[in-house]
C-alpha cells in the first residue's frame, strides 16, 4: 500500500505526543508537549498531575500536528495509539480520545505496545532496507529488555529488569545528587567533567549465562556512598555521575554482547529508549559489533516517547495484519502480541 499515512498518538507518561508518519519511514510531524518542567518539581512524574496535562494539550496537540502535516482528516488513511503499558490515567486521554476520532471519521484503529513502538523508533527517518533478525535492547525509565525480531511483529523477549529499569535508576541517582530531573540527560552531562574509575560501583550480572538486567543494587551503592563520603562538591559529583553512568553502561553493552554471541545469524543491532540517546552507551557499544550494522534512532526526539514511533509501529502492524482494531482498553501488562 503506497503512500499510506498514518497518524500516532502517544500519552503513556508525561508527553502529550501526536504525528504523521507516511509509509512507516517518513515523518511529516511530531509534535510533543513535555511535561518535564512541571514535573521537575517534584522529581518525578506525579500521574494525577500529568493525565490533567493530557487533557490540556491534546486537542491543540493534534491541530498542531495536523497542520505541520499539511494534511486535513481525509488524508489520514489510519490512526495507531499506545495502549500500554504506562500510567493508565494518562493512557486514557489518549485511547479516547483516538476512540472517538476512529468511530466519527471511520478510520482504522491500530493499538500500539509502547516497547513496540520504542523499537520501530529506528526505522523512522531510514531510507535503506533494515535486515532481519535484529537484536534490540530497549532502555528507558520503565523498561529494559533484549529483543530478538525475526519479522514485523515478531518478537521474542530474551532478557528483561528484575527491578528498577536503567532510566529509573538515571532519575533516583540524580535526584540523590541534587542534580534535578530527568536523570538521564543532567548525569551523562555531569559525567563529562568526572572520573570513570573514582568509585567502583557494582555490576549486577545475575548468574552466569542470564540477559535479565537488575540495577536496585547499584542505586542503594550510590546512596551508601553518598552517606559514607558525606560530601557535596561539585567534583564529588562529577565522579559519582561518571563511575555511576560506567557501571550502568558496562552491563547493557556486555549483555547486549552476550545476547549477539548467542544468536549468530542477527544481521543488526539496534539501540531504543530514552537511554539510548545516552552517548556513552552508543559509543561503548559501537565498540563491540565489529561489521554487524548497529543503530540508534536517527534524533533525540525519536529515543523518548514520541507519537511518529508509535505511528511507524501502526503501519507495519497494520500491513501485517490488514485490519485495524477499535475500543481497546488501555493495559499495563507486559506483551509484544500486535
Amino acid at each position: 500500500m503506497g503512500w499510506m499515512k498514518i497518524l500516532g498518538i502517544e500519552t503513556s507518561c508525561d508527553e502529550t505526543a501526536c504525528a504523521v508518519v507516511r509509509d512507516g519511514r517518513e515523518v511529516l510531524a511530531n509534535v510533543i508537549a513535555s511535561q518535564v518542567d512541571i514535573h521537575a518539581k517534584t522529581g518525578g512524574v506525579v500521574p494525577e498531575v500529568a493525565a490533567r496535562e493530557h487533557v490540556v494539550h491534546m486537542i491543540p496537540v493534534l491541530d498542531e500536528c495536523l497542520s505541520a502535516s499539511g494534511c486535513s482528516w481525509d488524508d489520514i488513511d489510519a490512526l495507531a495509539i499506545t495502549q500500554g503499558p504506562g500510567l493508565v490515567s494518562s493512557l486514557i486521554i489518549g485511547t479516547e480520545t483516538a476512540n472517538v476520532i476512529s468511530y466519527v471519521k471511520q478510520k482504522p484503529l491500530i493499538p500500539v505496545q509502547h516497547i513496540v513502538g520504542h523499537i520501530y523508533s529506528n526505522w523512522l527517518e531510514v531510507s535503506e532496507q533494515i535486515e532481519f533478525p535484529v537484536l534490540i535492547l530497549t532502555v528507558s525509565g520503565g523498561h529494559n529488555e533484549l529483543v530478538l525480531m525475526r519479522g514485523h511483529g515478531q518478537f521474542e523477549v530474551l532478557g528483561e529488569t528484575r527491578d528498577d529499569a536503567a532510566g529509573e535508576a538515571f532519575d533516583k541517582v540524580a535526584r540523590m545528587l541534587g542534580l534535578g530531573y530527568p536523570g538521564g540527560p543532567v548525569i551523562s552531562r555531569v559525567a563529562e567533567d568526572g572520573s570513570v574509575s573514582a568509585y567502583n560501583l557494582p555490576r549486577a550480572w545475575l548468574e552466569k549465562g542470564s540477559l535479565d538486567f537488575s540495577f536496585s543494587g547499584l542505586k542503594t551503592s550510590v546512596l551508601d556512598l553518598l552517606k559514607k563520603e558525606g560530601r557535596s562538591d561539585d567534583q564529588f559529583k562529577a565522579d559519582v555521575s561518571a563511575s555511576f553512568q560506567e557501571a550502568v553502561v558496562e552491563v547493557l553493552a556486555e549483555k547486549l554482547k552476550t545476547a549477539l554471541d548467542m544468536n549468530p545469524e542477527v544481521k543488526e543491532v539496534h539501540l531504543a529508549g530514552g537511554v539510548s540517546a545516552n552517548l556513552r552507551l552508543r559509543e561503548v557499544c559501537g565498540e563491540k559489533f565489529g561489521d554487524i550494522k548497529f543503530r540508534f534512532p536517527a534524533k533525540i526526539p525519536y529515543c523518548t516517547d514520541n507519537a511518529a514511533m508509535i505511528a511507524c509501529a501502526g503501519y507495519y502492524l497494520y500491513e501485517k495484519n490488514k485490519h485495524g482494531v477499535v475500543n481497546i482498553v488501555p493495559t499495563t501488562s507486559f506483551s509484544f502480541s500486535g
